[in-house]
């Protein structure tokens, strides 16, 4: 293989933010006949992996979110940690209205029992009585889940239930809900959770038999979860998630109607979605980690050149069609003085889908180059020669000569 050397670094630059130039797509999907036809009010597709964006229809658009709040009511309650301790029903759990699973004032139950009949029947007075016990009332428990919403990037959600039945400005956002999903299936116990199909358990007064109302997991191949909800003012709404291969991906659908057409629509809504994006979608390695991009002259030290890396791989799912329009570019001084140790930062390689920006990765050496002239020549003779008169270790540094 050639030697490159700084003779010609200008030619090899020029490669490198010619040849780095991917055939890739813009972040959203062009509209055609391609794209997902849903009758919800607001729905969004996205890759859990990374995160993007794949298709999305009002996602930013407030609206009630109805049962689908649970998925954050089980986050919490599951990394509590606490789920095996005894919950007593209060008179105001027992009260929550339908659907419930018709718990008593003053009943005793375990909390992972009550996470059962929380996600596969979707039953209120467990969420009150969930969120009573781990915060010590609803509205205390509500502020906990809008933080926790909040520290996900979930800006636009406001908790006022732990159930989502339609109270004051409770709300959220297509968009926000993927995200609090994305988050949740990372969540140790979450998706076996969301996945049982049915269980049995007792609290101190009686049995009771939950059966998983998630008919996605029946129906659809990879399905992995995971809420459906329903209010007066949400309509039906659910939030979706498939597995196939190495793609999980995420759904949300929003007010896919009312009545029994609404309650149908929901599950073609989110087939639909889902069938875009695993039909569409594949992952595209754009950039490999730790593989040289290029190198810089180097000033003030002995070494002419220091090469520089890919600090981080970057993997994107992509559709045939927006393979053609990704670039990366390579941004680094003209130069770069020592002292340079290996994985200091020396520029950044930024990764644009079309016209939008997508990413940013830093670009590290992967090289030391000492710092050699005059002035480090001058404090080493006399550290040298004070060192070999004191027997001690010096460390002079003088002050930077200017002209």
């Amino acid at each position: 293989m050639k030697k490159l050397t700084c003779s010609n670094l200008t030619l090899y630059l020029l490669c490198i933010l010619t040849t780095l130039t991917i055939l890739a797509s813009p972040i959203t999907a062009s509209a055609d006949s391609n794209t997902p036809k849903v009758e919800a009010a607001a729905a969004i597709l996205i890759d859990a992996e990374t995160g993007r964006v794949l298709w999305e229809k009002k996602a930013h658009e407030p609206m009630a979110m109805a049962s689908t709040t649970k998925i954050m009511t089980a986050v919490l309650a599951i990394e509590s940690g606490r789920l095996n301790e005894t919950v007593t029903v209060s008179k105001k759990a027992a009260a929550a209205p339908r659907v419930k699973m018709d718990l008593t004032a003053g009943e005793k139950i375990r909390l992972g029992d009550l996470m059962l009949a929380l996600m596969l029947e979707s039953s209120n007075d467990a969420a009150v009585a969930i969120a009573e016990h781990l915060a010590g009332t609803v509205e205390d428990f509500c502020v906990l889940m809008t933080q926790k919403a909040h520290e996900l990037g979930a800006q636009n959600t406001l908790f006022e239930s732990p159930s989502g039945l339609d109270v004051g400005n409770h709300h959220s956002t297509a968009y926000d809900l993927a995200i609090i999903t994305r988050y949740a299936l990372a969540v140790p116990g979450f998706v076996a959770l969301t996945n049982t199909s049915s269980a049995n358990f007792s609290s101190d007064k009686r049995a009771y038999s939950m059966n998983n109302k998630n008919r996605l997991l029946s129906e659809y191949s990879g399905a992995n979860g995971v809420k459906t909800g329903f209010t007066g003012k949400a309509g039906h709404c659910f939030v979706g998630a498939a597995k196939r291969g190495d793609m999980q991906l995420i759904s949300v659908v929003l007010a896919s109607g009312w009545g029994d057409k609404g309650r149908a629509q929901k599950w073609r809504d989110t087939k639909e979605i889902l069938d875009y994006g695993f039909n569409n979608y594949k992952y595209e390695k754009i950039i490999e980690a730790e593989v040289i991009a290029g190198q810089l002259p180097v000033t003030r030290s002995r070494s002419q050149c220091i090469k520089f890396a890919f600090s981080q791989g970057l993997k994107i799912p992509l559709t045939q069609q927006e393979k053609a329009e990704i670039t990366t570019t390579i941004h680094v001084p003209e130069s770069i003085q020592a002292p340079i140790n290996i994985g200091d930062t020396m520029g950044s390689a930024v990764v644009y889908i079309g016209d939008t920006f997508h990413s940013e990765i830093i670009l590290i050496s992967t090289e030391a180059a000492a710092r050699h002239d005059f002035k480090t020549s001058l404090e080493k003779v006399l550290n040298g020669c004070i060192q070999q008169m004191t027997k001690e270790p010096v460390q002079i540094a003088l002050p930077e000569f200017t002209r």
